[in-house]
């Protein structure tokens, strides 16, 4: 069934608290996907984020992001008041997010909320037991390394003492005593942040509308993945990286991409039949109807750049677990709606792996107007099984791509999409490109569908410091803008 949607983050709709939220905002914007025919929303990793603000550098890669619990949801739920909420500062530029506004107002809301919750008796109730009891595997670690990583001022668990450092049981007994009130705060977030974020997956799935999620290929070393299984990953006995992950030099960056990540031990996945693999995969299905695999091509072959490096240059390629991973997940899981994100310099391995699994591909048209060769991103050598978009949340928004292109390359576009000299509009071809392609699925980020710049590009690759910000207005999601989207949704057979 050919189909398409709209790429819009959580944190970038708009909302009266300084960052998108699970609101009235987000609900509105499901109806406005269901009024422009859309079937996919396809948001950017939940978890919560640490330095950079990076949805790929999450603290977990079970939890949720704290700052995405609607507070007026807690203010119905008598967790929270309406004027403790309006005295705290949120920001106010309500087209780009202030993350340390974020941080230092919305934790002390959530502990009174969660101080409330305790006395009201939320404990006690059989939901939340249940959401406990379903999420122990995870959720006890998180809490915990939450609340002690607080009490060493939010140092990596890598700067910890040696004790809890190294989870040795007397000092995991000795914190979860000392730490237990700001453990109950950390697991009433996350009951929650799951709570929330059902009701509205469940409005949007009622309404037509498909969640497509991310899971990145790797976790943070700053993250209760990593302190609680030190075993799963390239590890030395201190629990200190041998190896990071990036990616080498390309377009993006002539040094290289510095991940940061640690690796992962292949061999002892495979000797657990992937174990670790299968219950995050499982969790994400829980949360997203589709889900986009970020770096695809790691599981074929990975790049491992030496520990303390300062760019991935002198990086090597190793190994990655093949389609072992995916058949073990076919067997556990069954068939599951998977994008692989293919993007980059394909091997023929990578190309082979992506054919074997049968999971649709990734095409970026900003990758296709390459006047000096003949690419592989271009409509016209697309098969059916992909998904086309204009751009990512890695790319420039399509006009403000479109102005920085090089003369030749800005020409060759203007002849392959017949767009005349001086349209104004650009980006709108593009998305008739891709809508008109023969990709069973077209997903556009929502800056291009709103016309804007490079002002609302949501990330630069190998940047800090003004990446994730970008908001959308409060009006972006005008009727006028739903019935252009469904008329050429309509048009081009996606509706």
């Amino acid at each position: 069934m050919r189909k398409s949607g709209i790429l819009l983050p959580v944190a970038s709709l708009p909302s009266s608290y300084g960052i998108g939220t699970f609101s009235k905002e987000a609900y509105a914007f499901v109806d406005f996907l269901k009024a422009a025919g859309q079937k996919l929303w396809q948001i950017l990793p939940l978890g919560p984020t640490g330095y950079g603000d990076s949805p790929y550098q999450s603290f977990s890669t079970f939890a949720g992001n704290p700052y995405y619990i609607d507070l007026e949801t807690l203010c119905g739920e008598g967790y929270l008041k309406p004027e403790e909420c309006a005295a705290c500062d949120f920001g106010n530029d309500e087209e780009a997010v202030d993350y340390g506004k974020i941080y230092r107002s919305r934790f002390r809301l959530l502990e009174k909320a969660a101080a409330r919750a305790r006395a009201k008796g939320v404990e006690k109730t059989a939901a939340f037991r249940d959401f406990v009891s379903q999420n122990r595997s995870w959720l006890e670690d998180y809490c915990l390394y939450m609340a002690v990583k607080n009490s060493f001022g939010g140092a990596c668990y890598s700067e910890w003492d040696e004790d809890i450092r190294l989870r040795r049981p007397a000092a995991l007994k000795k914190y979860r005593a000392k730490y237990e009130k700001e453990i109950g705060v950390h697991r009433f977030i996350q009951y929650e942040f799951s709570r929330q974020w059902k009701a509205l997956k469940a409005y949007a799935n009622e309404n037509g509308i498909q969640i497509v999620g991310d899971i990145p290929i790797y976790v943070a070393f700053d993250s209760a993945d990593t302190w609680a299984n030190p075993e799963l990953f390239q590890l030395d006995e201190d629990g200190r990286p041998l190896a990071v992950a990036g990616c080498p030099p390309d377009a993006f960056s002539a040094s290289g991409q510095l991940w940061g990540n640690p690796l992962y031990r292949w061999e002892y996945h495979r000797e657990t039949d992937f174990a670790w693999w299968m219950k995050r995969l499982e969790y994400c299905f829980t949360l997203y109807d589709v889900v986009r695999i970020d770096h695809f091509r790691g599981f074929d072959e990975y790049w491992s750049v030496p520990y303390g490096d300062p760019t991935a240059e002198n990086g090597k390629w190793c190994k990655g677990p093949g389609y072992a991973i995916f058949a073990r997940m076919k067997e556990q899981l069954g068939d599951r709606q998977v994008i692989a994100e293919d993007l980059g310099f394909l091997t023929k391995s990578v190309i082979r792996l992506v054919k074997r699994t049968g999971y649709p591909g990734m095409k970026i048209l900003q990758f296709a107007f390459d006047s000096r060769e003949e690419s592989d991103y271009l409509p016209h050598n697309y098969s059916s099984n992909c998904v086309v978009y204009t751009g990512t949340h890695d790319n420039d928004t399509t006009r403000g791509w479109y102005r920085a292109l090089s003369a030749a390359d800005r020409n060759f576009a203007r002849r392959y999409l017949d767009i005349p000299r001086g349209k104004k509009e650009v980006e709108w071809e593009f998305i008739r490109a891709a809508l008109a392609s023969v990709a069973d699925t077209a997903i556009i980020p929502m800056q291009d569908y709103l016309g804007l710049g490079g002002e609302a590009r949501i990330n630069l690759p190998s940047t800090l410091g003004n990446n994730w910000r970008w908001r959308m207005r409060g009006d972006a999601c005008a009727p006028q803008l739903a019935e252009r989207i469904r008329e050429m949704t309509k048009l081009y057979g996606r509706l």
